[in-house]
């Protein structure tokens, strides 16, 4: 297979300053990326602002040989996203890859959580998102080429006490991915998500002694690989952690079907819906309708 590499590419990374976001911008740099490193320079809580973290990941891709910008604006307003967008513009001249990376952690137990927690963790995951993508994504419209990584959770695809915030940005970071891959397939855009388990300054209290084996460096390759012109597919979310990279989807069971449902009908044949075995995938919510239809049409048969 040949090498995947990135010459004459340009990358935003958002969250660039450290953890993931930093092995990712050097992956892609080491492999030809050219690199708008952002990071607003703040608390995992996203307090603050320091230019340092995104200046020191910079020079360390120019030390490589490697070209790169510093950009400090913030992911979670529009106008941040435009500005983000724009210094890969004035830099570079275009934008051939964004990867939203950029998140902070205000975890507590649902019951305990105020307005503040919930509304700045959707902002910077959910929302920045959004905000950076958007702009990118009419440059790569207008072109005819793109590829947008998006950063999701086992917190929200699985679930994680003490993330429902978090969980609920993740989770809607699945359907964000799964619209832009639809919409962005005749332009030739594709959109992907990971769900990374790497020991970072925002999990190094989770995993004691098993943080070792989480290199960040473990995530990169698969961030790269989504974010090449080799990579075939859109819409999907693949779990990446130590080295092991495994696919997460969305499975429909075939169900129970009864034109003259009632609850009761449900509570009888409950086992039934909830059987996995003759799952499909569906591509996106076509796929379901088809289902249906195909159900309703032949009574089941």
């Amino acid at each position: 297979m040949a090498d995947i590499g990135f010459d004459g590419k340009v990358a935003i990374i958002t969250g660039a300053g450290g953890g993931l976001g930093r092995q990712h911008a050097l992956e892609l740099a080491r492999r030809g990326a050219r690199i708008v490193v952002n990071d607003l320079g703040g608390s995992v809580h996203g307090e603050g602002g320091d230019v340092g973290p995104a200046q020191k990941v910079v020079q360390e891709i120019v030390d490589l040989g490697g070209e790169a910008v510093a950009d400090t604006n913030s992911v979670a307003t529009p106008e941040g996203g435009k500005a983000i967008v724009q210094s890969a513009v004035d830099a570079f001249g275009t934008v051939d890859i964004v990867v939203n990376n950029a998140g902070i952690l205000r975890d507590k137990s649902f019951h305990n959580l105020d307005q503040s927690m919930v509304e700045a963790v959707i902002q910077v995951h959910l929302l920045g998102a959004f905000y950076v993508t958007q702009p990118a994504y009419q440059i790569m419209r207008e072109k005819g080429y793109g590829r947008i990584v998006s950063t999701s959770s086992n917190s929200g695809i699985l679930g994680n006490f003490g993330q429902s915030n978090y969980g609920a940005a993740k989770m809607g970071l699945v359907g964000f991915t799964r619209v832009l891959a639809i919409e962005g397939r005749k332009n030739g855009i594709k959109a992907n998500a990971i769900a990374p388990v790497a020991l970072t300054r925002m999990t190094e209290e989770m995993f004691g002694a098993a943080g070792d084996a989480l290199d960040p460096k473990l995530v990169s390759p698969l961030v790269a690989y989504l974010a090449s012109e080799a990579c075939p597919v859109s819409g999907e979310v693949y779990s990446a952690a130590g080295g092991i990279i495994s696919r997460f989807f969305i499975g429909l069971t075939p169900g129970y079907y009864n034109p003259a449902l009632t609850a009761e009908d449900i509570a009888e044949h409950w086992d039934e819906i909830r059987d996995e075995s003759g799952y499909i995938v569906p591509e996106d919510s076509s796929g379901e309708i088809s289902k249906i239809v195909k159900t309703v049409l032949h009574k089941g048969d």
